[in-house]
């Protein structure tokens, strides 16, 4: 089995538009086990229950933002492994630092294309 036909991807974000844009390119790409949250809590929950591969997450969200989400995702044991893209349309130098002293695995910024996509999550699990 290919690694695309078998990873699971979670999107977290609060816009519907953002998140059929990013399914749209992962069904491109090839990947179709695609779940997805509104908010970074309901993701916590969610994977706490179904771990998934990799986690693409937006930056700025109420409540919980995506390094929020990724600092809980990494102090939980059963969460800690998971692989995590952070989507932002302003990668500043402090996100940045947080991100990586958090474990980010990658960044994309907004607006992505699908092979910029696909070379991130590549980066992230492996050749697709």
């Amino acid at each position: 089995m290919a690694l695309k036909d078998a990873l699971k991807v979670m999107i977290v974000d609060d816009m519907s538009v953002s998140r059929g844009l990013m399914t749209q390119s992962l069904e491109e790409i090839g990947i179709k086990n695609i779940d997805f949250q509104t908010s970074g809590a309901e993701a916590l929950n969610r994977l706490a229950v179904n771990p998934a591969h990799l986690v693409i997450s937006d930056y700025n969200m109420p409540g919980m933002s995506g390094l929020d989400l990724l600092e809980k995702l990494r102090a939980n044991k059963m969460t800690a492994k998971i692989g995590f893209i952070l989507i932002t349309g302003s990668p500043s130098q402090e996100i940045l630092e947080r991100g990586v002293k958090l474990g980010l695995n990658n960044l994309i910024k907004k607006p992505f294309t699908t092979p910029s996509l696909k070379a991130s999550i590549e980066a992230v699990v492996g050749k697709l």
